[in-house]
Formats: C-alpha cells, sequence, structure tokens
C-alpha cells in the first residue's frame, strides 16, 4: 500500500478511480461535496432530494459526473451532522475502503478526512483512514486450494489542505503500519492451530528480527523455561506433545531514549481444549484464537519497529497448548510460580492465568514503566462486555487513564473493571496460596485479581479480549484487536517521553 495526500484545490481536476465526498441526512453536503456539486451543475443535491438518503455506512456511487475528471464520485452517507464524530469517521472510511476492494479499484482518494470532528484531530482522522484500507486488503488464503484473486487498493490518497499535508501524512503513516500490524495479527490468529503451533509464533518473531533492525529475539525452549523455575506455565504445557517456547522480543532503536522500557506481555495458547476440564465440542474450533494476546503483541511489535519509536519496547510471549492428556493437569494439582507462589488447580481450563502469572513475574527484570498483559482470558468478560468494549483492569490508576485515552483515539475501546481487595478473598485455598478460579460470580475479575497478584512491583494493566479477539459466525475470523489500541498508546508514549 501507497498513502499520499492530495493537496489539488480543485476537487473536480483530480483523476482517480474513486473520489469519496460525505454528504450528512437532511440533503447537507460536506465542503468538499460542495465543490463536486458545484461542478456537476447540481448533481449531488438532485440524487440528494431523490434517491440518496446519506444513512450513516451507506454509499452511492455516481460515474461520469459532468465537469469532474473522477471516473467515479462515491457519495459517502454520514448520518446526522450533530452526531457526526471520530467513530462515524472511521466507519465512513470503512465504507469507503470496502467498496473499493469490492470494486477491485487499485487507486482512491478520500475527501472524508477533511471533515472537521469536535473529539479528534486530522492526525487520527488520516491515520484512521489508512487503517481502514488495511482492513479492506486483508484477506484469508493461506490454506485454501485457490488463492484470493482480488486486487488489493494499492495506491490511496487522502484530501486536505497545503498547510495540514505534513499532519495528514504523519497520519497515513501511523495508520499504515497499525494496519500491517493488525494484519500480521489476523493471519496468525485465523490460520489452523496445526499450523500456527508455539514453534510457528516463535519462527514469526524472528522473521521480524530479519525484516527490522530494531528487533532482536531470544526464544527459551523447556530447559530454558525449567531452569528460569516456571512451573506454572510448564504445567499447562505438558499435557501436549508440542514442546512450550518463551519468547522475547526487544525493540531498541539506535536512537532510544533513557527512559524505562514499556513492555507488552501475550498469552499464547496456540489451542486450548481445557485440558482435563475439558470444553464442550460445539465452537471448540475457535479455541485457535486463544492466542490472540500473543498475536497482537506480534503485531504491535511489528508496527513499533516500522514506526520506528524512539523508545526501547519489549514483548513477551508465553506459548503452548493446553490438551487432555495422562500428563496433563489434573484439577487438585498444586504447582509454583516463578514467583514462588503455590496454586492449586481447581479448573485446568483456567490456565491462561497460570501461563501469564510467570510470564508477567519474568517482566520485572526489566524494571518497566509499565506492563500491560492481553488474553482471551475468560468468558465472563464476554458475559459483562460482550464483543464491544475490551476489559481493562489495572493498578494504576494513570496507566489506566492512558490507555482508555488511546482506545477513544484509536476507535478500538476499552470499559474498566474492578480489581478492589474485597474479590482476593474468592481465591483462596485450603492447599495453596492460591487457587487458579474464584468462587461464582466475578469470573473475569477474579480472574485479573490472580494475575495482579504477581505484579506487584510495576505499573501494570490486563486487557480481556476474549470478546473482542475474533468475530464469530458467518464472518468467522481475527480482528486484529486490540493492536489499534497498544499501537497509540505506545505512541502517545514515546510522544511524551
Amino acid at each position: 500500500m501507497e498513502f499520499s495526500t492530495q493537496t489539488t484545490t480543485d476537487l473536480a481536476q483530480i483523476q482517480t478511480e474513486a473520489l469519496a465526498v460525505g454528504v450528512f441526512k437532511e440533503q447537507k453536503l460536506s465542503p468538499a461535496a460542495e465543490q463536486i456539486d458545484q461542478a456537476s451543475a447540481g448533481a449531488l443535491r438532485e440524487v440528494l432530494a431523490h434517491e440518496f438518503k446519506a444513512d450513516a455506512k451507506t454509499h452511492l456511487v455516481l460515474r461520469q459526473l459532468p465537469g469532474v475528471q473522477a471516473k467515479r464520485v462515491v457519495l459517502i452517507g454520514l448520518g446526522e451532522q450533530k452526531k457526526y464524530n471520530a467513530k462515524a469517521h472511521a466507519a465512513a472510511e470503512n465504507t469507503f475502503a470496502n467498496y473499493c476492494k469490492s470494486a477491485s479499484l487499485t487507486e482512491a482518494v478520500s475527501t472524508l478526512a477533511s471533515i472537521d470532528t469536535t473529539d479528534n484531530t486530522l492526525t487520527d482522522r488520516a491515520r484512521a483512514a489508512a487503517q481502514a484500507v488495511g482492513a479492506a486488503n486483508y484477506h484469508y488464503d493461506a490454506t485454501l486450494s485457490k488463492k484470493n484473486q482480488s486486487q488489493a487498493i494499492a495506491q490511496f490518497s487522502l484530501w486536505c489542505a497545503p498547510t495540514q499535508a505534513a499532519e495528514a501524512q504523519t497520519g497515513l503513516s501511523q495508520g499504515q503500519a497499525i494496519a500491517n500490524g493488525v494484519s500480521l495479527t489476523r493471519l496468525l490468529a485465523d490460520l489452523p492451530p496445526n499450523i500456527c503451533t508455539p514453534t510457528y509464533l516463535a519462527n514469526t518473531a524472528k522473521k521480524l528480527a530479519d525484516e527490522f533492525d530494531s528487533i532482536k529475539v531470544e526464544v527459551l525452549e523447556r530447559k530454558q523455561i525449567e531452569a528460569l523455575k516456571m512451573g506454572a506455565f510448564l504445567s499447562v504445557a505438558k499435557g501436549s506433545d508440542e514442546p512450550p517456547v518463551f519468547i522475547v522480543i526487544k525493540h531498541t532503536p539506535a536512537n532510544s531514549t533513557d527512559e524505562a522500557p514499556l513492555v507488552l506481555v501475550g498469552k499464547g495458547l496456540t489451542f486450548d481444549a481445557g485440558g482435563i476440564s475439558l470444553k464442550p465440542a460445539a465452537n471448540m474450533d475457535e479455541m485457535k484464537y486463544d492466542m490472540g494476546g500473543a498475536a497482537s503483541v506480534l503485531g504491535s511489535m511489528r508496527a513499533v519497529a516500522e514506526l520506528g519509536l524512539n523508545r526501547e519496547i519489549i514483548g513477551i510471549i508465553a506459548a503452548c497448548e493446553n490438551l487432555p492428556s495422562g500428563k496433563a493437569n489434573k484439577p487438585g494439582d498444586v504447582v509454583t510460580s516463578m514467583a514462588g507462589k503455590t496454586i492449586e488447580i481447581l479448573n485446568t481450563d483456567a490456565e491462561g492465568r497460570l501461563v501469564l502469572c510467570d510470564a508477567l513475574t519474568y517482566a520485572e527484570r526489566f524494571k518497566p514503566a509499565s506492563v500491560i498483559n492481553i488474553a482471551t482470558l475468560t468468558g465472563a468478560c464476554v458475559v459483562a462486555l460482550g464483543d464491544i468494549n475490551s476489559g481493562l483492569f489495572s493498578n494504576d490508576d494513570a496507566l489506566a487513564e492512558q490507555l482508555k485515552e488511546a482506545s477513544q483515539q484509536a476507535n478500538d475501546s476499552v470499559w474498566q473493571l474492578p480489581i478492589s481487595d474485597e474479590y482476593q478473598a474468592k481465591l483462596k485455598s485450603n492447599f495453596a496460596d492460591i487457587a487458579n478460579i474464584g468462587t461464582p460470580g466475578a469470573g473475569s475479575i477474579t480472574a485479573a485479581c490472580f494475575l495482579a497478584r504477581f505484579t506487584e512491583n510495576y505499573a501494570w494493566a490486563h486487557l480481556d479480549i476474549a470478546g473482542t479477539a475474533w468475530n464469530s459466525g458467518a464472518n468467522k475470523g481475527a480482528t486484529g484487536r486490540p493492536v489499534p489500541l497498544l499501537v497509540q498508546y505506545l505512541i502517545n508514549q514515546t510522544v511524551n517521553a
């Protein structure tokens, strides 16, 4: 994909396969649409009066308008003007990009980012436009016998004033990097679990190191993990023949600041059958997505390297499978974590926290400014928040606010839930320091409380993406969330460093 700005003042003279202009309900034209309407002797107003209602997420294609050089003018419905905001703009860019992809157009120009909103900047809108193109271009065909032959949107221009070109280009560059990271995340998650194994994740990390000079990767295998006494992580892995791996990815640019590193930790269960506490057969195929946290770390690190952020950023992934076997964890087993805490395993399907607790203990050695773990951790979070918001938990108010701000900028929403001390009592065990599940109720909160016991020495946040990492049903597939949120947070912290 190639992204650029278009600063020609006369829109009617732009030669392009498709020119997007926004129109509001009640026949209200955006400034760009007004220009095209005047050049075409009122053609747009005529259409609005009789044919196009301009509801949000709708479009209408007009071809060969008189006085207009563009082959197609694509009217993008924006809904009511008083309700138009950053989220509506992102939806409009997605509508246009999806049309271009479906029409096999390889080049397009959008004027939508030129419409001001009160809750974001031109940089934000340009970033959203580039992400929309990346999302439209993504398609999965890695394991199909016939590959997708549709053409990608190769060139995309954003129309803006000449004085705003630099700001717009910054957003486009950020959006392209995020889009590339999202695409990697989606591909890894969509791959079947017999291909995307823990070893495959490790090899993917190594390929990033080959591609980007700032990336260095260390892959720890079973004996090294045993030497670190990661008993909780290894207990989950022992039910599978696939070897576990512990991946450490470091982005250390040549111009790195002296600030403490920012750390991302991803849950990497490349398949989760639940172990002895076996999951129901229905929809178990979707448990290939239980490595969504790990995939988002790899996607975020790719974006970070492409952007060349001038701060050390570290990704940690603990990857294995959770399967039933004669060697697998049993309900009632007690294991010892890297931190020395003993854990009673009451449910072998609550394995993500066992994997993460050792990774979070390992993260402490980097003396991090912040640690964010990402995990498809609990079905309870899906019950609480559905597929709209990722669950946010944190032991640091400032970090939580920074993540919420980044989520708004990135249109990648989160909702914060509590982890107060009262919930910790639900994790009491008579036979170990802590149980791996709580008493009934508040399942996503008690899971976060479990992780909090291993993060007492640094600012930490937990993102439960069980409801947002993939879609089910006819549109089954990975979403790439929360890569936009994570990268936006990292950009903000780097700029402010």
